[in-house]
This record gives structure tokens, C-alpha cells and sequence, in this order.
């Protein structure tokens, strides 16, 4: 399994650093792989994981610097506005439709 440099990692497009990391795994996962070969593929694995996290960090800092609103706090916004995220413009869940108990009687659980 070939060492990739930091400049290397650096350098490569995110695309193929993930490439890189899923033929990993899928060749880690035959389960065929002596041991030293299955650490070194563990190794070169995490340090493309460490790699893809830095790229995706660093691009979740550039849109939120070019979506900050005047007032200088951050704001995330939706690319696709008839599109909600699924985490941050969620609905809110509907009310518990749980049967009322009379006051004072607890639940049996």
C-alpha cells in the first residue's frame, strides 16, 4: 500500500483521496489481507480520512464566511431554499399524541 505524503494529501482533490479510501476499505473488508498489509492499508485509510475531514472542514468555513450575514454572525443558509436541510430547518415534531391520564394516576411504565 502506497504513504502518502502530507503535501501529497494536501494536494489531492477530495474525490480522489475518497476513491482512494473506498477501494481501501473494500479491500480490507475480503478479509484475505495478511495482518502487516491490513495495518498498513489501516494507516494509509486513516490518514485519507484525516485528509477528506480537513477538506471538508475547510470548505464548511468557506461557505459559511460567503453566507455570513451583515450583523457578522455566521448564518448558514440553503443552497436550494424550497429544499430544507434535514438538520437545521427541520419541523418541529408534532405534539405527543399520548391519551390523557387523570391527575393524580401515574402510567403503569
Amino acid at each position: 500500500m502506497e504513504k502518502f505524503s502530507s503535501e501529497e494529501l494536501a494536494a489531492m482533490p477530495f474525490e480522489q483521496a475518497l476513491e482512494k479510501l473506498e477501494t481501501l476499505v473494500a479491500r480490507m473488508e475480503t478479509g484475505r489481507l495478511p495482518l502487516e498489509e491490513l495495518m498498513k492499508n489501516f494507516e494509509a485509510g486513516s490518514e485519507l480520512a484525516r485528509a477528506c475531514r480537513a477538506k471538508l472542514d475547510k470548505l464548511e468555513r468557506k461557505i459559511e464566511l460567503l453566507t455570513r450575514d451583515d450583523g457578522g454572525q455566521g448564518q448558514w443558509t440553503d443552497f436550494e431554499s424550497d429544499v430544507p436541510s434535514p438538520v437545521r430547518n427541520a419541523p418541529e415534531p408534532p405534539p405527543s399524541s399520548a391519551p390523557d391520564t387523570p391527575a393524580g394516576e401515574e402510567l403503569p411504565f
